[in-house]
């Protein structure tokens, strides 16, 4: 049923309602035999029901006392369906308490490996379903804040592992008498977590250093994690191949883009090709010859030649060039052809007009314009000299 929350599959609703329960006992830590001593079964049930339905409860107006909020919550971890930690880890978690009896090679010693223990705990924490690792995050918090103020509270992070380990660790339908050779691992298992609940949520330090080199490679934004990792163990053996990967993750990349930047090309190439005679293909096919070498995408492609455009030039350009003495080729496609009207400037027409076409000018008028230079040539000698004469 929609919004029931004891008895029901985790999920984060159901984290969200319970959520309320943690939070007020954060605030109540002192009470003596929290999570031991057993609260009021009336109120429990009133509180359950309010909790069920999903309304607001207001824990702070004095009407629940936080034994009975701490047996509430009991109540709801041991009505799930299956453990916090799930039933598939539960064998796994027998082997963890195995970490401490052995040192790396095997040897029995007599000093626990905490370390491996933790970073064993962080690997499978990793891998829980979300509700359950976000529940279980809040509550691991709350027992480590619970067990700090044992002086007042009475309840160390051992005694609160008696409390806790069957609703978070045990098999459901399992009895005392069917784990009684595993039930001090797994007690101990419990009190571990408590004790060092602010390590376990985070993945090993060299797996964060792999993924932030793998994923983001040299253009990570430096996290306070990242910081914390460079002066791990760990992160020591992993600085030569730090390098090493970057540069084949920058050959990688380069590769693939250059991959589907000449798939892209040709692609775009064909498309152009397959378009109908038009200015604008023109154009575009004389960008592509433009580059190449770096926009050409291949010779399986046809390319048309591009029109070469006849230069024009204009009828002043030409009157000066012969007057110079550099002989005039007019290109033409006929001897008939004339100018378009359009394309005949005002001062073409009036050149037109009054010196006619420059290909049959008489050599008289050209010479009547190389007099008028020389002429001109000389009055201004002329009046250079006269400048000069009155200066002395």
């Amino acid at each position: 049923e929609k919004g029931v929350v004891f008895g029901s599959p985790l999920t984060e609703e159901g984290i969200a309602q319970v959520s309320q329960l943690i939070e007020y006992l954060h605030k109540n830590l002192r009470a003596e035999g929290l999570f031991r001593v057993p609260g009021n079964s009336i109120r429990q049930q009133i509180l359950k029901d309010a909790l069920n339905s999903g309304t607001d409860i207001d824990l702070d107006s004095g009407e629940f006392h936080s034994n009975d909020v701490a047996t509430l919550l009991k109540m709801f971890l041991g009505e799930l369906p299956e453990p916090l930690l799930t039933h598939k880890h539960f064998h796994a978690h027998l082997k963890i308490a195995d970490l401490t009896l052995f040192d790396e090679k095997g040897n029995k010693t007599s000093t626990p490996d905490k370390e491996r223990q933790i970073e064993a705990l962080q690997l499978l924490f990793l891998i829980l379903p979300a509700p359950n690792r976000s529940l279980l995050k809040l509550l691991l918090d709350l027992l480590y804040q619970t067990a700090k103020k044992q002086d007042k509270n009475k309840m160390s992070a051992h005694n609160l592992a008696l409390m806790f380990a069957p609703h978070i660790l045990w098999p459901r339908n399992v009895t005392a008498n069917d784990l009684q050779e595993n039930i001090t691992k797994l007690n101990n298992g419990v009190t571990f977590m408590i004790k060092h609940s602010q390590k376990l949520f985070k993945a090993p330090s060299y797996i964060r250093e792999c993924a932030r080199l793998h994923y983001l490679g040299s253009r990570a934004h430096t996290s306070k994690d990242d910081l914390d990792l460079l002066t791990s163990p760990g992160s020591k053996e992993l600085q030569p191949l730090k390098s090493q990967k970057r540069s084949r993750l920058d050959t990688c990349h380069q590769e693939e883009t250059q991959q589907r930047t000449e798939e892209a090309l040709k692609e775009l190439f064909r498309h152009v090709h397959n378009m109908p005679d038009s200015a604008k293909k023109k154009k575009l096919i004389r960008q592509f010859n433009k580059h190449p070498t770096a926009l050409t995408p291949g010779s399986d492609v046809p390319t048309s030649p591009a029109p070469r455009r006849t230069r024009s030039r204009s009828f002043s350009g030409l009157i000066k060039r012969k007057v110079l003495g550099t002989p005039v080729i007019l290109e033409r496609k006929s001897r008939d052809a004339t100018p378009e009207p359009e394309r005949v400037s005002k001062e073409n027409v009036h050149l037109l007009q009054k010196c006619g076409s420059p290909a049959h000018m008489s050599q008289a008028k050209l010479k009547s314009l190389e007099g008028r230079k020389e002429e001109s040539c000389r009055r201004m000698r002329a009046h250079l000299l006269s400048k000069d004469s009155s200066s002395l």
